[in-house]
């Protein structure tokens, strides 16, 4: 009688779910693996590794234990493989999921991240910080564990685009730098020092020559008026003298 698993376990058993099992027969094409259920395991031989297998004895042999994952649980057996399956297939991957992932490289434009699908997905360095970088290095190096959310991916050119920031908050910038870029602001509306010589009143500045002239002629200007104006004591004696002839030509001789 052909067994059967119940739902629990087919649910339990859900693709890429990783198994021990003991191989119990080989075949032509392929292996049975005991995994400790009621169905047996089938391991195809283009299962058993990346590269491709002639004989299935050159890979597994009886009695070997081996680490499986589940393709697909069928109603009479569980197709299983040895190659480890990808995390991420191209299928599953979307914009805007968030994963985690390892920085294996670092270049001037980007740093490239093992997310656990075919190929490694690229933050370019503008993706990287909200802040300015120059570097990928001077926010990650190789080896980081890092939470990055897909922004693009092309299945034809086998391209995802990630990024850092855009899971980051804003940072907030510090007091001392909103302080510098108000005081830069205010330095670059002051006026500057050539545009003061404009604005003020330009007094030229007179020679030796010019002084010494100046001085003269308002010395000059200075005398002509103190001719102009007679002391009193000149005035007073005109006077005189006009009145004593006056009042001898009216007077009679005597």
């Amino acid at each position: 009688m052909t067994s059967t698993i119940d739902t629990a376990q087919e649910n339990a058993l859900s693709p890429k779910t990783k198994l021990t099992g003991k191989i119990v027969k080989t075949t032509l094409v392929g292996a049975i693996v005991d995994v400790g259920l009621e169905l047996p395991g089938v391991l195809h031989i283009s299962q058993l590794q990346k590269e491709s297998v002639n004989r299935v004895e050159d890979v597994v042999h009886k009695d070997q234990i081996v680490e499986v994952w589940v393709r697909r649980v069928k109603k009479d057996r569980i197709e299983l493989t040895m190659i480890e399956p990808l995390e991420l297939e191209w299928r599953e991957i979307k914009p805007e999921m968030i994963v985690k992932g390892k920085v294996i490289r670092l270049e001037s434009y980007g740093a490239f991240i093992e997310i656990g699908a075919e190929r490694p997905g690229l933050i370019h360095v503008s993706e990287i910080s909200h802040n300015y970088i120059k570097s990928p290095s001077e926010v990650v190096k190789e080896g980081d564990e890092v939470a990055v959310m897909i922004l693009d991916v092309n299945r034809r050119k086998k391209q995802i685009r990630l990024s850092m920031k855009a899971i980051l908050p804003k940072e907030v910038e510090e007091p001392l730098k909103i302080e510098s870029k108000i005081r830069r602001k205010k330095e670059k509306n002051k006026p500057t020092n050539k545009e003061n010589v404009v604005t003020r009143t330009i007094e030229p500045e007179l020679t030796a020559m010019e002084i010494a002239w100046r001085s003269a002629m308002e010395r000059a200007e200075s005398n002509d008026d103190q001719k102009q104006k007679p002391t009193k004591s000149v005035a007073s004696d005109e006077r005189e003298d006009i009145l004593k002839r006056t009042l001898k030509h009216r007077l009679p001789n005597g």
